[in-house]
């Protein structure tokens, strides 16, 4: 997946990892000592700021969400898009009812079920899909925005037009990015990020953008149609032209985001609320925590603590993974082209999920295939946001990749997704290796593919409590998984249920994939799963930006993920 951000709070490397880098003295005096009645988290100290100055000025939550976002932009370059796409997820203020902004990208007029069976045909333009963030953007700034579009995008303009300062974490994706796109087709990638005077970037420099500082200044004075039939589309639709792309100017005009009701389930009194399809986030999470309710996830140990990673407990998570994945490659896709089964979200079926757990013994992901005939990186961020009126936003938004399709539209400063990687781009193909082609996301023209974004959101009476989300492709739904259970079954505070190492289980391929701590820390438990029959890998999971809101002070706390670069600002 891709870049995904939250407004309340916010792939799979395998093998070992460098170890956590420390987190900043900052970070966590605010996250950990400082709670306050606003909070914005993400992997990016000024687009973090800029959404804690736009509440200290009057904003809510969405209106910092949206100046966040279109910060990130700037300032998070793997990920951070008016290229891509995403979803808002929103508990407004005052006992409202819960809404969502499906802004993913969908694919283009010209796209075809086949398109890419010859790899001939998978080049960089023909990859990308239609963008949907700033449309996105204005939708959720028409329902719920107090301050002006054009405040709200300023800030951006001004991060583009003076730079700002980057640190290691974006020096080092800057040079990686730089070395490794040599392609004709990223020559204004390399000509835009290339270093004054040459040479590496380096912690402290300035990054300046002029192109896109006016990208930026179009949309803030003429709105979304400056993106989308104005002279930003003209720009994508000569970019298209370049390198055989398939978005036209008639694509970009015809673009709408959906507001959409969220998934709503519960969880041992809690209320859950998720993306509906597109997304497989919500739907997957709920299926996942109502498998879980069945079970009493903190007996037979002697503390909370132990029973967390106990071989009991990562057993029932592993296949309650399995499970969920299984139904996710079978069932879920655009819902405006398939069928999405009620059930899926039903306690009834998830107590038949249950039942079918053996307790002492991983079950085999074949014998799950049922009638799925079998066959022999990304980049997302997400950020949260809590307002002192009880507002709450989760964003999660992607690129695909690290910089999406490195495609930069020329003249525009800013980067083009590669989301139709996310489609099944062999239609039928479904194998143990973990590439699905079942129908439901087969390419179509004007579809939208299946996301793993779980921006999320869990209540208590009517207040929330936990913002959440996750990047990270697959893994997505089973870390905002591990953030919510550490919270409301182990009482984790947020910092240490942030902090705690993560598993995935994806059905294919099979194997459970755990964080090196998790392994380090817990070798009983390890070898205990192992004699299950689970194959045990590491790797990393991506970061969870959150926040909790205390039930009975309405004090915010943020949580920036240690995983990666991160701040928390407060109103």
């Amino acid at each position: 997946m891709k870049i995904a951000f939250s407004l309340v709070l916010a792939g799979i490397a395998v093998g070992m990892v460098a170890a956590w880098p420390s987190a900043s003295e900052e970070r966590m005096t605010v996250s950990q000592s400082a709670p306050r009645k606003g909070v914005v988290v993400s992997v990016s100290g000024p687009a973090s700021d800029v959404g804690a100055a736009i509440l200290r000025n009057g904003g809510n939550a969405v209106d910092a969400a949206i100046a966040t976002a279109f910060a990130l932009t700037v300032t998070y370059l793997d990920a951070g898009n008016i290229g891509g796409g995403g979803f808002m997820l929103v508990f407004p203020g005052d006992d409202g009812t819960p809404t969502s902004f499906d802004f993913r990208e969908v694919a283009p007029l010209a796209a075809t079920k086949d398109m890419f069976v010859k790899p001939v045909n998978r080049t960089a333009h023909r990859r990308v899909g239609v963008p949907g963030t700033v449309r996105g953007m204005a939708l959720a700034h028409q329902k719920f925005g107090k301050l002006p579009w054009k405040d709200l995008v300023a800030p951006a303009v001004k991060l583009a037009g003076d730079g700002f300062i980057i640190d290691e974490s974006v020096a080092k994706s800057l040079n990686h990015v730089l070395v490794t796109s040599l392609a004709t087709e990223h020559a204004e990638l390399r000509r835009v990020f290339a270093r004054p005077g040459g040479g590496d970037w380096k912690a402290g420099d300035r990054l300046v953008q002029p192109d896109l500082k006016t990208t930026l200044s179009r949309i803030a004075a003429d709105g979304p149609d400056a993106f989308y039939t104005g002279p930003i589309a003209d720009q994508i639709v000569a970019e298209m032209k370049r390198g055989g792309g398939l978005i036209t100017k008639d694509d970009l005009a015809k673009y709408k985001p959906l507001e959409r009701k969220p998934i709503h389930g519960t969880y041992r009194g809690y209320d859950v609320y998720g993306m509906a399809p597109p997304s497989s986030g919500g739907t997957m999470l709920v299926e996942m925590l109502n498998t879980l309710e069945n079970f009493d996830l903190t007996t037979g140990e002697k503390s909370r603590q132990a029973a967390r990673w106990s071989p009991r407990t990562l057993h029932l998570l592993a296949e309650t993974m399995r499970r969920a994945y299984r139904d996710r490659a079978r069932f879920l896709g655009d819902p405006d082209f398939t069928t999405v089964p009620a059930e899926l979200t039903d306690k009834a079926y998830a107590k038949k999920l249950a039942q079918s757990i053996d307790p002492n013994k991983a079950t085999p992901s074949k014998d799950l295939a049922g009638d799925i005939a079998l066959e022999g990186g990304e980049h997302t961020t997400h950020f949260s946001v809590v307002d002192d009126k009880g507002m709450a936003v989760s964003l999660t938004y992607t690129l695909e990749s690290s910089f999406g399709s490195r495609i930069l539209v020329q003249g525009a400063g800013f980067l083009l997704n590669d989301e139709m990687n996310d489609f099944a781009w062999l239609p039928g193909v479904t194998d143990t290796a973990g590439r699905i082609g079942t129908l439901p996301n087969q390419i179509a023209p004007g579809k939208k593919m299946l996301s793993s974004m779980t921006p999320t959101i869990v209540a208590k009476n009517g207040k929330p409590i936990l913002v959440t989300g996750s990047p990270g492709g697959r893994t997505i739904i089973n870390t905002v998984l591990c953030v919510v259970i550490n919270v409301l079954d182990f009482e984790m505070e947020i910092q240490a249920a942030v902090d705690a190492p993560r598993m995935h289980h994806q059905w294919f391929p099979d194997k459970l994939r755990v964080e090196p701590e998790l392994a380090k820390d817990h070798p009983e438990s390890m070898r205990a799963l192992t004699e299950r029959g689970h194959l045990i890998e590491q790797s990393r999971q991506g970061d969870a930006h959150s926040i909790w809101i205390d039930p009975k002070t309405r004090q915010a706390t943020g949580a920036a993920d240690r995983r990666i670069s991160g701040k928390v600002s407060s109103q």
